[in-house]
């Protein structure tokens, strides 16, 4: 065949470009309950050097690290502490930081970093996402919609988070079959009415494409559930869902008496 009739028979490419339809987003000065969060998960490791200082210094160290979260929270943020320790060796506080904004996080976390505590606080793990209207549509619970741009931290004992990557051949599928796979995950999550799922988007900002949040009061259930999802059909398109964070709810006051 000549260059000539293999231009005659060449496939031509097809590109999909996505429609604002495809990626409804909240309109120009759209009411607060409409506008998307950013949310972090701030992991700080606490250096073993910490525990052998003397308890006046600590008690200085703990006070300015409370007001740095207490400006944040002034600040218009959310901000919900947890410890890990015993759990896991590399991080030792998680804080879930939810604001409007970017730029308060930021300012937070140099209000760590330059607190009497701040020479003392690593930062192993900082997971980021954005509060997202869901691409597959919940036809169980199909009210909420407005819901998911809005995340309200519950009172539950524990947390567990993870960054979460699907392979490109998920993104590969047409949105129908996707969408059957995704209302199987679904229906699976109401099984477990113990478990919330807070579910944020990372594409562009972070190492990973979403970060998920399942809040309970229920480890076993959490694992149960989980151990469940394994079996789906849309399992099979997950790249990455590790590292997993188990986080212990607490006050500023009771984290921060975890790490000595």
């Amino acid at each position: 065949m000549n260059p000539t009739d293999a231009s005659k028979t060449a496939p031509t490419p097809v590109v999909t470009t996505p429609t604002a339809a495809a990626h409804p987003r909240p309109a120009a000065g759209a009411p607060a309950a409409l506008r998307r969060q950013f949310v972090s998960f701030y992991g700080l490791k606490v250096a073993p050097a910490w525990r052998g200082l003397d308890d006046a210094t600590k008690a200085k160290g703990r006070a300015g690290f409370i007001a740095a979260c207490e400006a944040f929270r002034a600040e218009g943020g959310i901000l919900v502490p947890y410890s890990c320790v015993g759990v896991r060796g590399d991080v030792d506080l998680m804080l879930w930081r939810i604001h409007y904004e970017l730029e308060p996080l930021q300012r937070h976390a140099a209000a760590l970093m330059k607190s009497p505590m701040g020479p003392y606080l690593a930062t192993p793990y900082s997971l980021l996402g954005m509060t997202k209207r869901s691409t597959y549509v919940d036809h169980i619970h199909p009210d909420h919609e407005d819901e998911r741009l809005t995340v309200v931290p519950g009172t539950q004992k524990y947390i567990f988070v993870y960054p979460f990557v699907k392979t490109r051949e998920w993104y590969g599928l047409d949105g129908e079959t996707r969408g059957k796979m995704m209302r199987e995950h679904i229906h699976i999550g109401t099984t477990y009415p113990s478990v919330k799922l807070n579910t944020t988007y990372s594409f562009g900002l972070d190492d990973q494409e979403f970060v998920v949040a399942f809040e309970s009061d229920r480890a076993d259930d959490f694992l149960d559930l989980v151990q469940d999802l394994r079996e789906t059909a849309a399992s099979r398109y997950t790249l990455r869902d590790t590292p997993t964070f188990t986080c212990v709810r607490g006050s500023y006051e009771s984290v921060l008496d975890t790490v000595g």
